[in-house]
């Protein structure tokens, strides 16, 4: 494939999608791209741990850079150029930055773009809590979740119109003539698809990531007893996809307790809790939430309350997966008023490529920069939004990455 302004390295290999399976080699072409604010700074530093994990393990990675968000501009005169998406689409499998969207007007959500140009319909982010950082729980060690966050749909779906609009005006219009609902003409005006073929696709990704990696249950999240054909509907979905492909795998919490006295040993429980009461669930019964699964909105909200109990959102990994392609992305913001202090905290980033690295199957590479990054922060060494809370000994973004490099193996 030709680029407009990037070349692809010599050398490496091309990541390869078979038969519904990723065929990974030891020496992958990986594109990059560091984004806005502070990804300047720790994508970096994630990529020195990474390359080092990658070579403690015997492979190696041939980064490309790409550009997307401001450096993007600069060079293209777009925030999202083609070359960029053309190389996540050659490639397989990338690692990003933060990027910076506006709130209210200017351009659309680059992160919500990518997602839905590249059909990356699920937001993965594995919510574990790593020792020696400061929780408000009494028992963070307890929180070991996965939440599988539908990325297509939902209000998310960018069909919206500002009030006064004559679109908006034509919707409320149409609304009131053909069905006789009535909404307030000073409205803006916004869509809430939920589909069963997006639902289904999601709850089914995140019921055999349950199975693959020895899970205990499968939580549908929604607001179905107010929203019935949206969220309603995404929860009578969840369960027919488990029943209908997984039914040997799968039981429901009904069954669980009605037929088995609460004990099935073998069987992936499938539940399902409505959203408000889900968020005090995590906290009050946190150890009873394994695999969870939610349509869009629900899921950006739960998966940022669940970061906080662990520590935050600087120390949060994420990615955006679709069939047999993946974009890595810490959950978050781009912080420019940060940018190039060489100060703020790399942890979410370097988890995030240590969540690709599980994704790429290098599982004991990902496991060795977790555990190197839980030895650096109990020793100790931290960056300053840890320190301000237990002390120890200050560093820079940079420095905290050589010294989790000095922990891996």
């Amino acid at each position: 494939m030709k680029f407009e302004k990037v070349s692809p390295p010599e050398s490496g290999e091309k990541i390869k999608y078979i038969d519904g399976e990723l065929k990974v080699p030891e020496n992958p072409i990986i594109p990059y791209f560091e984004g806005d604010g502070i990804g300047k700074d720790v994508v970096p530093a994630a990529i020195m741990v990474l390359n080092e994990a990658a070579r403690l393990t015997g492979r190696e990675i041939s980064w490309f850079k790409v550009y997307a968000g401001e450096d993007a501009f600069k060079i293209y005169g777009n925030y999202l150029p083609d070359d960029t998406i053309n190389a996540i689409r050659e490639y397989r499998v990338a690692l990003k930055g933060p990027l910076t969207t506006p709130v209210g007007g200017g351009f659309r959500s680059l992160n919500v773009t990518i997602r839905q140009i590249l059909d990356l319909y699920a937001n993965v982010r594995p919510i574990y809590y790593l020792k020696g950082v400061p929780s408000p729980l009494k028992h963070p060690e307890k929180v070991d979740m996965v939440i599988f966050r539908e990325n297509t749909e939902d209000v998310y779906s960018g069909i919206e119109w500002k009030e006064g609009s004559e679109e908006a005006l034509k919707v409320i219009r149409f609304l009131a003539d053909e069905f006789g609902v009535n909404i307030r003409k000073d409205s803006g005006i916004g869509i809430k698809p939920i589909s069963e073929f997006a639902t289904k696709r999601l709850v089914k990704m995140a019921i055999k990531y349950a199975i693959e990696n020895n899970r205990e249950s499968v939580t549908i999240v929604h607001k179905g007893n107010i929203m019935k054909y949206t969220e309603g509907a995404f929860r009578d979905w969840g369960y027919e996809v488990a029943r209908e492909e997984f039914g040997d795998k799968t039981i429901t919490e009904t069954e669980l307790w009605e037929n088995y006295d609460g004990k099935a040993e073998g069987k992936i429980v499938i539940k399902d809790r409505i959203a408000d009461n889900m968020f005090q669930q995590i906290l009050t019964r946190t150890d009873e939430y394994d695999v969870l699964a939610m349509p869009n909105l629900n899921g950006d909200y739960m998966s940022d309350a669940a970061a906080a109990m662990v520590g935050g959102l600087g120390i949060a990994p994420g990615s955006n997966i679709g069939d047999g392609m993946g974009v890595f992305e810490p959950i978050h913001g781009s912080a420019p008023k940060y940018t190039g202090q060489n100060k703020v905290n790399p942890t979410a980033e370097i988890l995030t490529g240590a969540l690709m690295f599980e994704y790429l199957g290098w599982k004991d590479a990902s496991e060795m920069i977790k555990k190197a990054v839980e030895r650096t922060i109990q020793s100790g060494t931290v960056t300053y939004d840890l320190h301000r809370h237990i002390g120890g000994n200050l560093v820079g973004t940079k420095e905290f990455a050589e010294e989790v490099v000095r922990n891996l193996g």
